[in-house]
């Protein structure tokens, strides 16, 4: 087994899960996660944790969707021996590492949707545990980010495997920034979008619960924002639901996507957007701050925490993010979307710029003032 492995189940079981002696753990294994699933397994017996391992690959959701769907059946709400799981689980790990990236592609967007709807008590009761989800570098990810395999890997650990707690210092400037702000302003060829985020508090996603963050690799920092005016183009291209979506075009007004387009997958946003009211506005602002992810791979999980970037989503806020008296945008989808930000653009929070052409203004060589 390569060292990095084992390297890889360290960080996320003592530093991103922060797992305990006696704590109930489910582990969700990708088809081709079974290396890192067995060294997960080994440091949480290490841990002296309580382990139940679960199989989860697309090809078997596949399945199941679409013959539900030919049968015209609705789901069932939140069926209860799931629910019941996952009430008694203390922590949820999701190693991502399925053998083809785009095995739900043919799924109905109205089945999927409908699925996730049905499933909304589960998904919070998920969001209750100390969930972290991360990936396996696999074939299947090196071909879908273009990249031979052993480059991949190399191109994944050096993401992953990082110095959380000086990241984490870092990017408390920009926490500290956006908990202070009032509203931020995105401009850059295409963009041009104001959000408010007063009240809100920004969260240090330094790969860690501790942190209110759930993905290994993190590297980012994000908030909720409302009340979003004016227009975004997403120029980084991404696979949604299976397909390919390209230079994706939204115009805000009144916190509410009211036309949007796309060079390619404009199908793909609509059913995105028609999935609930939720769905039309956005639940998150992020900014990705990890400069050990140096390119684009369409996968999600790396490319929004990219230096140099700035991504949305569409749909569910989450709480951490929000008052204690305030639910935020409540919505079945969390869809996230990047645009770069690495020329002719700057983010201004209150009118200051805080970064501009993908540098902060307390790097060396900025251009923000």
């Amino acid at each position: 087994m390569d060292d990095r492995i084992r390297e890889h189940a360290t960080v996320l079981v003592d530093w991103s899960a922060r797992v305990e002696a006696g704590d109930n753990v489910v582990l969700s294994v990708g088809p081709d996660a079974h290396e890192l699933a067995v060294a997960v397994a080994e440091r949480l017996g290490e841990r002296g944790a309580n382990l139940l391992a679960t199989y989860s690959s697309g090809e078997i959701t596949r399945a199941y969707l679409r013959a539900h769907d030919a049968q015209d059946r609705e789901f069932s709400e939140d069926p209860s021996h799931e629910r019941a799981l996952l009430e008694e689980t203390d922590v949820y790990l999701s190693l991502g590492g399925g053998r083809n990236t785009s095995a739900t592609a043919d799924v109905p967007g109205d089945v999927r949707s409908g699925y996730r709807r049905a499933r909304s008590e589960i998904r919070e009761a998920r969001y209750d545990t100390r969930w972290v989800s991360t990936a396996h570098p696999t074939r299947a990810l090196a071909q879908q980010a273009d990249m031979a395999y052993a480059e991949y890997r190399d191109f994944a650990y050096d993401a992953i495997l990082r110095d959380w707690e000086s990241l984490a210092d870092e990017m408390a400037r920009m926490k500290e920034l956006l908990d202070d702000g009032s509203a931020v302003r995105l401009v850059s060829e295409g963009t041009d979008l104001t959000m408010r985020i007063d009240g809100r508090t920004a969260v240090n996603s330094a790969a860690s619960v501790a942190y209110d963050s759930h993905n290994l690799p993190s590297g980012e920092v994000f908030t909720a924002p409302a009340g979003t005016e004016g227009e975004v183009t997403f120029d980084v291209p991404m696979t949604l639901r299976g397909e390919t979506v390209r230079n994706v075009r939204l115009e805000f007004a009144d916190g509410d996507v009211v036309d949007y387009d796309a060079d390619q997958g404009a199908s793909v946003i609509g059913d995105i957007l028609d999935a609930d009211d939720g769905a039309r506005r956005l639940g998150e602002l992020g900014i990705g701050m990890n400069r050990g992810i140096d390119r684009y791979t369409d996968n999600i999980l790396f490319d929004e925490k990219m230096g140099d970037t700035v991504h949305l989503a569409l749909g569910r806020a989450y709480d951490a993010c929000l008052p204690a008296d305030e639910s935020g945008n409540d919505s079945a989808v969390h869809v996230d979307m990047i645009t770069d930000v690495s020329e002719n653009s700057r983010l201004e929070i209150d009118g200051e710029v805080v970064q501009q052409n993908g540098r902060f203004r307390w790097e060396g060589d900025s251009d923000a003032e």
